[in-house]
């Protein structure tokens, strides 16, 4: 089969399209034939060196995919059946022609998503999902803080927020991101390149600021985080692309009792992961269905157009997902 394979760390430059042997289906593994092939920022990080594939799991780039059932491996359930569209989350493996996934962590497309559509689900709203609700405990009537919310886990976690009846505060880049993202069902969108978030939550509050952030910064935000985090909030990090360490005073942590937490998908055991996927099939995927929630789908490029696609969002210049159609 063809894969995009990192010839040495680097640039965009550096992906390309070699052979790879075909996956084979362990026991309760399906092989999937990908069609379409979502990226995520960890791509770049892994391509650049920075971010390698948990142990025992491919090189191969691509942390989620969408496509056909071809093979069923040795106890697999009647559940799933070959022809069937599916979508799934991955540890890597989807900027490929075929993968193999345990059964488990299948999702079914639902009918009126294509496979690129499909595709921009699995990392970014699982990813959302969890940042919000299970691990910042986002409640009905509190209000969040999402960052670099014209992206992939951002503008999911606007959508989810929204739809949960939160109170939503969002940061994007430029006029035409910051619409684009007030469209999704921000409350509040802040253009961080000229407004300090930070004054606007603590006016728009009264003072009281926000009880959830989702923080895919780090460092660079660590200040203007600790001045519009609401007593006893939470601050989840899911990112350090403003760097990795920050000065934390202790002592307003304790007196306002805060947390900061942080999230990780990638590096979760199986186990894990499927009961993320279970707990998304029965309360999130249905919203897909009847229009609540929205696969974002930036651009789509063909996977001989990797390095093209990667640039793309490297350079922030995207609207939800990039795409790879596989096939």
């Amino acid at each position: 089969m063809k894969a995009v394979r990192v010839s040495e760390p680097g640039g965009p430059e550096k992906l390309e399209i070699a052979d790879a042997p075909d996956p084979v289906p362990g026991p309760t593994e399906v092989v999937i034939e990908v069609h379409a092939s979502g990226l995520n920022r960890a791509d770049l990080l892994q391509r650049r060196g920075l971010y390698p594939p948990p142990a025992g799991t491919t090189d191969i780039l691509g942390m989620e995919c969408a496509g056909v059932v071809s093979e069923l491996g040795a106890g697999c359930s009647d559940t799933v059946r070959v022809g069937e569209r599916v979508m799934v989350l991955l540890a890597g493996g989807g900027y490929a022609e075929r993968v193999a996934v345990p059964e488990a962590l299948l999702m079914k497309v639902p009918d009126a998503l294509s496979f690129e559509q499909a595709a921009a689900i699995p990392e970014a709203f699982l990813t959302a999902r969890e940042a919000l609700f299970a691990v910042g405990g986002l409640l009905r009537t509190e209000s969040v803080l999402i960052h670099a919310a014209a992206g992939g886990v951002g503008s999911a976690a606007v959508q989810l927020a929204h739809v949960h009846g939160s109170r939503v505060f969002a940061t994007a880049g430029g006029a035409a991101k910051t619409e684009w993202v007030r469209a999704l069902g921000a409350d509040h969108v802040i253009d961080y390149k000229s407004q300090d978030f930070a004054a606007l939550i603590q006016a728009e509050t009264e003072g009281r600021g926000v009880n959830v952030i989702l923080d895919f910064i780090g460092a660079a935000y660590a200040e203007q985080h600790a001045a519009c985090l609401a007593t006893r909030g939470r601050q989840v990090v899911l990112g350090v692309m403003g760097g990795a360490k920050a000065s934390i005073n202790f002592g307003q942590l304790l007196q306002k009792r805060q947390s900061v937490l942080g999230m990780v998908m990638r590096s979760r055991s199986t186990r894990e992961k499927i009961e993320l996927t279970r707990a998304f099939v029965r309360s999130t995927l249905p919203l897909f269905a009847d229009g609540r929630l929205r696969p974002l789908v930036d651009r789509v490029f063909s996977l001989s157009d990797v390095a093209l696609a990667h640039q793309r969002m490297e350079g922030n210049q995207n609207l939800g997902k990039v795409v790879l159609k596989v096939r």
